[in-house]
């Protein structure tokens, strides 16, 4: 198994227990944080992660003025895929370091989609 896919994995085992994803959020604008891919030309990303605390980390910098904000996996399915869609943005996943793995919106949402709970 790839490292990649190693990273996958754990991001979608912990976000099945939690139901929840994190992205970083400025919390006057409510601007999310989106940037241009390392990995794809002419592809802009929009980082998550699987915990509070791994968000977290990457509030300095350029982006010291944003916060983790959590998003449901519900909220995600119901609401953000139409959109990030339409944008062509892809997802970065559990970044770490310079470890950034980059998928596909759709192989995101079908992976997302196997470890979603109905309530």
């Amino acid at each position: 198994m790839s490292v990649q896919e190693n990273i996958i994995n754990e991001f979608m085992a912990e976000v099945k227990t939690s139901q929840t994803l994190w992205a970083l959020q400025e919390p006057e604008t409510e601007d999310w944080v989106v940037l241009d891919s390392i990995n794809f030309e002419n592809t802009e990303v929009m980082p998550l992660w699987s915990s509070e605390a791994l968000a977290k980390v990457h509030c300095v910098d350029e982006w010291s003025d944003y916060i983790p904000c959590k998003i449901s996996v519900a909220e995600w399915m119901e609401f953000w895929i139409e959109d990030l869609n339409e944008d062509g943005i892809i997802v970065g996943v559990n970044w770490v370091e310079e470890e950034c793995v980059e998928i596909e919106l759709s192989e995101f949402t079908q992976n997302l989609s196997e470890v979603e709970q109905y309530k």
